[in-house]
């Protein structure tokens, strides 16, 4: 009776703080606008917000809206196909499959799949990351996802805690955070034999794109050491924003941070790199040398997104709502905030 009145508050709290629409069901489009995606925590259930472009409309908790039932904690990322869009909640094991448009659930992904991560889509097929079990280093896998059935075909080997996924042609490109441990690789996977690669580069790779030279940029955290005895630092691992010629298949520049910084969000827009670091944002251009050392925004964000001029950012709550915040990239002023999913951590701009 105890632990069902615990459950009852967890929810009641969910429904009051967060603000969530009806349980009723309602039918929205949510094909442009901005997607912010909460992991959720003790507290609550992950979820979904939704903002009209111009922020003038919000709903939270769209997924319940359209179905029903919440998400569960916690939601790790979502990916999109032309028609659905994919719900990756990582410690349930499970893909939920919705219309991209309405939200509504059209099918699920559980079977074969241990600790999802993230998932890019070619075609027919989707391809997940999986970290297995999170403090086993060697049964780590990529699934490839058969999406007119929304079954597992096969899985592929890979290293230690596969994170970020994206694809160029017939090959993705996998960055290896390493799970609850640490790692310093990039696998390039040919999707049509299935043959694995390994590049190596800085310690805990994380998010990465092409440029507009087609060559892959890729962001490594750097490592914390930690004594492990006491847990106190002994010092730290260098981060890194790194090109490689997926040609060669090699690093041909390699941007440091300073030792003990550890940067942990990049993104890509007209040529620019804006990555973040300590509490504050910078930018580079895609062609320079050396980082910058001119604070473009001081924010503390867990997620963020570029693009019209306008950087996109997350600041995580994880006992109430998260905010959000649009910054003018000209004039660097904050000029809208809001509060949004719980544990908010990822940004999905939808035009």
């Amino acid at each position: 009776m105890y632990k069902q009145l615990i459950i009852l508050l967890v929810v009641v709290f969910s429904l009051v703080s967060c603000h969530q629409d009806s349980i009723t069901l309602v039918e929205r489009d949510y094909t442009t606008g901005i997607l912010i995606s909460g992991e959720g925590s003790g507290a609550g259930t992950g979820s979904v917000t939704y903002l009209s472009s111009d922020q003038s409309a919000k709903h939270q908790f769209i997924y319940l809206s359209a179905n029903g039932v919440q998400l569960g904690t916690f939601l790790q990322s979502i990916a999109f196909s032309e028609i659905s869009a994919y719900i990756i909640v990582d410690n349930t094991n499970t893909i939920s499959v919705v219309d991209k448009s309405s939200f509504i659930k059209t099918g699920e992904i559980k079977e074969d799949l241990k600790t999802p991560r993230f998932m890019t889509v070619i075609g027919e097929k989707g391809y997940v990351t999986n970290w297995g079990d999170p403090y086993n280093t060697i049964d780590d896998f990529i699934a490839v996802v058969d999406l007119s059935n929304n079954k597992v075909e096969k899985t592929i080997s890979v290293g230690n805690g596969p994170e970020r996924i994206i694809s160029k042609g017939n090959k993705l490109y996998v960055s290896h955070k390493g799970a609850y441990g640490t790692n310093n690789i990039i696998s390039i996977i040919d999707t049509l034999s299935d043959s694995v690669s390994e590049i190596k580069v800085e310690d805990n790779p994380d998010e990465l794109f092409f440029n507009s030279h087609d060559n892959l940029v890729v962001l490594s955290e750097g490592n914390t050491i930690y004594n492990p005895t006491d847990w106190s630092i002994e010092g730290h691992t260098v981060g890194a924003i790194q090109t490689i010629d997926v040609t060669s298949n090699t690093v041909i520049s390699s941007l440091p941070f300073k030792e003990g910084e550890h940067p942990s969000l990049m993104v890509f827009d007209a040529g620019e790199i804006y990555y973040y670091a300590e509490g504050k944002v910078f930018k580079i251009n895609e062609n320079d040398e050396v980082l910058s050392a001119t604070v473009l925004i001081a924010q503390n964000l867990y997620g963020m997104d570029v693009k019209y001029g306008r950087l996109y950012g997350v600041e995580p709550n994880y006992t109430a709502q998260s905010s959000f915040y649009v910054f003018d990239l000209e004039t660097q002023e904050q000029t809208f905030t809001t509060k949004v999913a719980l544990g908010a951590s990822k940004i999905y701009l939808r035009d």
